[in-house]
């Protein structure tokens, strides 16, 4: 039982870990002539107390696994601020760079239940007539299914991730017209950077809230041009949202064209903490970001937060009607040929989104890669009781290794046994060693 803990606890509190079957060994190879020589380190799955080797499924959904969803959770905290104000290899003075938070939104596909405020914050009826209570299930929800565009809503889904990519081509070209600077000039002068994730309203429309900076020319190693400001940023940004245009497919002889809604909230970051409310820190904006890192199409759909194998289990799951049209209509809308490009059927339980729901230019920070890397180290180091024996003629090792995955999950008392358990220092996802 206490060997079972030990490794149990390794797990940081994953609920679904991989199995895996198999063995690992680890060999000195001699420096001066490539040797393979003595044995360092040998793992075979058998030996361990639960069989096999037990890995972390590393899931970013918290309704999956809300232990490795809060690892990715805070490791995105770490990235966005990495961005803002320094640290993980990027220079502090980062944190007087132009940047702004931007949120952008989907267009409107037709009515929904809402709760529309007025003045001092107060709730005034939805169209329905109603004073909705903020977890009212209905909010979201189209007020007439009949004439709503559940079609054009999971197509909007299935293209948004391009629409971002030429928003970013756009935004690059205004902010390079607003310097006077031709695109191949402002390289030379500037670089646009970005750290944006995907977030679902309650109607199943994603919606992108994205920290966006204006950096020197080698990203957030150089100071920006003195014409670099948070106004002008904000402004190219405007521009670039409202030019930005994808186009879709037509389908029974209607073109879709697809573009950004008309709500753009755009705020400059400060670097100062809160004034009664006035300024946006830092750390408020990583945690936002990070927050909606960790959800997917659940929060419209309220439970599916796996892909469908047959249309059939749709009578099955615990699910408003509103959901159940837009997965009907992408499950639909997948069979046809010439949208096989688009995997809506793969990706139906996304309600048609299929790109990465957390992503960055590359100059804006550190990456999710080198943070995993970084901790994994830090525990290697802490799980080494001894020092190695010392081998002045040992340069590298050479490591054999084979698995076969043979299953995920817990058994019953594995589970009765980790749930009474404290992770081991650094798997339980604290602030982010290296």
């Amino acid at each position: 039982m206490p060997e079972l803990a030990r490794q149990l606890s390794g797990l940081g509190g994953c609920t679904h870990p991989i199995r895996l079957d198999g063995h690992r060994t680890e060999y000195a190879v001699a420096r001066t002539t490539g040797e393979i020589g003595r044995i360092l380190n040998h793992l075979d799955s058998s030996d361990l107390p639960a069989g096999q080797l037990l890995v972390r499924c590393n899931n970013r959904r918290a309704t999956r696994c809300a232990a490795c969803a809060e690892v990715y959770r805070r490791d995105t905290f770490h990235l966005i601020t990495a961005g803002l104000r320094g640290g993980k290899g990027v220079p502090e003075r980062v944190a007087a760079h132009p940047r702004v938070f931007a949120t952008f939104t989907a267009p409107g596909f037709g009515p929904v239940h809402n709760r529309p405020t007025g003045p001092a914050g107060t709730v005034r009826p939805c169209r329905c007539g109603i004073r909705h209570d903020q977890d009212d299930a209905v909010l979201g929800t189209a007020l007439d299914p009949d004439t709503y565009d559940y079609e054009a809503a999971v197509l909007w889904n299935a293209h948004a991730g391009p629409l971002w990519r030429r928003f970013s081509i756009y935004l690059r070209r205004e902010v390079a017209k607003r310097a006077g600077l031709t695109q191949r000039a402002f390289r030379e002068h500037a670089r646009v950077s970005f750290a944006k994730v995907a977030e679902y309203q309650k109607r199943g429309a994603v919606h992108f809230h994205a920290v966006i900076r204006i950096d020197g020319p080698d990203g957030g190693d150089t100071p920006p041009p003195p014409w670099a400001t948070a106004e002008l940023l904000t402004d190219a940004i405007r521009a670039a949202a409202t030019t930005a245009r994808v186009d879709g497919p037509v389908i029974d002889g209607r073109a879709h064209t697809f573009a950004f809604g008309r709500q753009l909230d755009i705020r400059t970051i400060r670097s100062a903490d809160f004034d009664d409310g006035r300024e946006l820190t830092e750390r408020a904006v990583a945690a936002y970001i990070a927050k909606y890192a960790t959800k997917g199409a659940e929060t419209a759909t309220g439970a599916l937060d796996r892909p469908l194998k047959f249309a059939a289990e749709l009578a099955q799951l615990d699910i408003n009607d509103h959901a159940r049209r837009l997965i009907r209509t992408a499950w639909t809308l997948g069979a046809r040929k010439d949208l096989e490009h688009l995997r809506l059927r793969a990706w139906a339980h996304m309600l048609g989104f299929r790109g990465h729901f957390s992503t960055k230019s590359r100059r804006y920070s550190t990456t999710l890669g080198a943070l995993r890397h970084a901790r994994a180290a830090w525990r290697h180091a802490q799980a080494a009781t001894t020092p190695p024996e010392h081998d002045t003629d040992t340069d590298t090792t050479y490591v054999l290794a084979h698995w076969a995955f043979t299953g995920t999950g817990l058994s019953d008392a594995e589970a009765w046994l980790t749930a009474s358990l404290a992770p081991a220092p650094g798997t339980e996802g604290e602030l982010t060693h290296g």
